[in-house]
């Protein structure tokens, strides 16, 4: 019957293709997915003895550019810290549409940052909606491999990793196991005035951003790992808002590469996870960096003595995810972050940041995770000599809750 049909069919062969399997008995399409809520988080408390000293408002967390940059700036060494700021509530959607599924993310933790840091408060992580190939919102910037941070308790994690939840508008074109991503990303900066900051010449240069930042990743999947290699450009204005002898007027291209991978073992019990990142004035989209932009002499121009300049950065992540049994895993690692300083920045400023972990968790029933953790981190200064290591012990108690409801 079906070739029959085919053969006399006067309509477009698409029409007729569908006429004919349904004439060979072809199952329906399958119903699409129920639309549901699905509630998830957990309470956590962390314990940390600190050996060392670093920036107060960053007690519970693991920064090298947060250790003293110079002798004695946080106080006498020796510190026991607690906190509950890593506990987190979340909600996802999911529901059919005649477009296909509309997914949503919100999600929220209590470590305060910015004006709130120190603070346990509520701290957004993810507003975001996806319908189909785009996205809008706060989500991970596809210049990050969210899949690179290991298993361990520091709330922060690796300083070298690339790490920024940002405002954009995403494309995704290619979905699945493996995938190809493009975003528009909300922009943005931070320059270090360096010997200058008390000059007066400089007070009136403001940074203004007249494009979006340009993001792209692809990720490349198998049964083995996958490797990712994503980037980003973005442009930086700096305006002199001064009429004066001076022209600080300056455009600014900063740029990234990220390449990243994990590898499996053992049917994913084990996974090693790296990352390396380079290129210039992207310090903003790391983990834990510092200005993306400061000043160079510019010899010879007496109308514009300085010129600003986008700091290249390179750094590095390598951690191995560990499973003794279905129970009790261990995650050990290295990372590292270093900056090419410029002559005018002061020579305290951070030039290199590393960090390693080892860590011993415990799972011993479902919803309930507990362990210990080693973490050192050492700040490196740009020109005085100078450098501060950390030694901290961490004992995290987290206790996981998640349900389903079902949407009409």
């Amino acid at each position: 019957m079906a070739p029959r049909i085919i053969r006399n069919c006067a309509m477009p062969i698409a029409l007729c293709l569908l006429f004919a399997a349904a004439a060979a008995g072809q199952a329906p399409a399958p119903a699409p997915p129920p639309s549901r809520l699905d509630i998830y988080g957990f309470v956590m408390t962390d314990f940390i003895y600190d050996e060392r000293t670093n920036d107060p408002d960053w007690f519970d967390v693991n920064r090298p550019t947060k250790l003293p940059a110079f002798a004695g700036e946080f106080g006498r060494d020796g510190h026991t810290w607690a906190g509950v700021r890593q506990t987190r509530f979340g909600v996802k959607s999911y529901q059919a549409t005649s477009m296909g599924e509309l997914r949503t993310h919100f999600e929220f933790d209590f470590f305060g940052v910015g004006p709130d840091a120190g603070q346990t408060t509520i701290r957004p992580r993810y507003f975001y909606g996806e319908l189909g190939h785009f996205g809008a919102g706060q989500t991970v910037s596809p210049f990050m491999d969210v899949d690179v941070f290991p298993n361990i308790l520091d709330y922060w994690g690796p300083n070298g990793m690339v790490f920024f939840r940002n405002v954009q508008l995403r494309w995704m074109p290619i979905q699945g196991e493996s995938f190809l991503t493009l975003a528009l990303e909300r922009p943005g900066s931070t320059q270090d005035p360096g010997v200058l900051a008390q000059r007066v010449e400089i007070a009136d240069v403001f940074a203004r951003y007249p494009l979006p930042d340009l993001s792209g990743e692809y990720r490349w999947g198998g049964e083995r790992g996958y490797i990712e290699g994503a980037g980003i450009v973005r442009k930086i204005v700096l305006d002199d808002a001064v009429s004066d002898a001076f022209n600080l007027d300056d455009s600014i291209i900063g740029w990234g590469v990220n390449i990243s991978s994990n590898v499996y073992f053992r049917e994913k019990k084990d996974i090693l996870r790296l990352e390396y990142t380079f290129g210039d004035g992207i310090e903003n989209y790391m983990n834990d960096a510092p200005a993306d932009v400061a000043a160079i002499p510019n010899p010879g121009d007496p109308v514009r003595p300085i010129k600003g300049k986008a700091l290249p950065l390179r750094s590095l992540v390598a951690f191995l995810d560990h499973s003794w049994n279905d129970r009790l895993t261990t995650s050990v690692g290295y990372s590292e972050l270093a900056i090419d300083n410029t002559v005018l920045q002061l020579p305290s400023a951070f030039h290199r940041g590393q960090y390693a972990i080892v860590n011993l968790l415990w799972q011993p029933i479902d919803h309930l995770m507990y362990g210990g953790e080693l973490q050192w981190g050492r700040r490196t200064n740009f020109g005085d000599g100078f450098h501060s290591n950390d030694y901290r012990v961490q004992f995290g108690f987290r206790y996981n809750f998640s349900g389903e409801l079902a949407l009409p």
